[in-house]
């Protein structure tokens, strides 16, 4: 039978709570959890909360036909955000199981905290992601996109500073977030760049000359004491001096910069960095390095970057094959 989709009257009713969600949140606060991870977990489970609201459910009366109802809901884009505004985007598989994780997450703080629980946390089964084939941007396409912000924008600096986060993006492999996050004093002479990654685990990357360059370019160009390697612009009189450029305002850039491209695979932040895996490993670099570089606890995540090229799948191909 059809599950009808929530309807935007439901929104009026009492909105409901969980047991225990700000000693949740604290529990990860006082864990070490990023405040970016802290606020992710609090939007996810906001939307179960706006959820329980809609449906009129007691969180203590749920069974696994609501958490089917919940997916559907999910997938709907009639639900509601975390903040109650209404959605017309539909999420993707990956979007759903990251909240339904983050459910998961919940119901273990409460079994832990001997809080009885309407269902288990393994009774919530994720739904299926499609595998799609990584498309990973010609090498050449990804240098133009570099490249770009230097022909592209008019004011100096900020063509100077885009320049220089697209270099060293590359040219470490390292995730957005931790180059928006790097302080001036995370490089050393040497062009090692102390990152702090995921899960607060430490690593180094590496400069090239290259990126080095366009840095120091920067940096020259560049007057004002704040701490951060990268700053959006301010005016002399601004009064917060510790301001990092957002990933979303360097996310938006490289769209921009693509489509004046007119270059046809999409481009990311993070493409740059599967470029990088990429490349080295089709210039014959080892999987285990490429697995320190990038900051990944296992060799098989490393492996999905590797493997993602066509080019080096035919390469192999030719080289290998019995019948060539």
């Amino acid at each position: 039978m059809p599950i009808n989709k929530p309807q935007s009257h439901k929104l009026n009713k009492k909105k409901r709570t969980l047991p225990l969600f700000d000693d949740f949140l604290l529990s990860l606060q006082v864990n070490n959890y990023s405040p970016e991870t802290i606020y992710n977990y609090e939007r996810d489970i906001n939307c179960f909360i706006n959820f329980l609201s809609q449906e009129d459910l007691d969180f203590n009366k749920l069974n696994k036909l609501h958490i089917d109802r919940y997916k559907a809901y999910l997938y709907s884009i009639d639900r509601s955000t975390s903040n109650d505004h209404e959605s017309q985007i539909k999420l993707s598989s990956y979007s759903v199981n990251r909240m339904l994780s983050a459910l998961r997450s919940y119901l273990k703080y409460l079994i832990e905290h001997d809080i009885k629980t309407p269902i288990l946390p393994e009774h919530i089964r994720l739904v299926k992601n499609i595998k799609k084939h990584p498309k990973i941007p010609e090498f050449e396409a990804l240098v133009k996109l570099i490249e770009s912000p230097s022909k592209i924008e008019t004011n100096k600096i900020v063509a100077r500073r885009n320049r220089a986060m697209l270099e060293v993006l590359f040219s470490t492999g390292m995730r957005i977030s931790e180059l928006v996050s790097l302080n001036k004093d995370s490089i050393d002479k040497q062009g090692r760049v102390f990152v702090l990654g995921k899960g607060k685990k430490e690593r180094f990357v590496y400069m090239t000359e290259r990126a080095k360059k366009y840095l120091n370019e920067y940096l020259i160009l560049r007057k004002d004491s704040q701490k951060r390697l990268f700053a959006p612009l301010r005016g002399r009189n601004s009064s917060n001096k510790d301001v990092k450029v957002s990933t979303n305002y360097l996310q938006s850039k490289i769209k921009q910069y693509r489509e004046i491209l007119n270059i046809n695979v999409p481009i990311s932040a993070h493409s740059l960095r599967h470029g990088f895996a990429t490349y080295l490993a089709e210039n014959g670099a080892s999987p285990a390095a490429i697995q320190i570089l990038l900051g990944h606890e296992s060799l098989d995540t490393t492996t999905r970057y590797v493997h993602a090229s066509d080019k080096f799948a035919e390469s192999v191909h030719h080289k290998f094959h019995p019948l060539k």
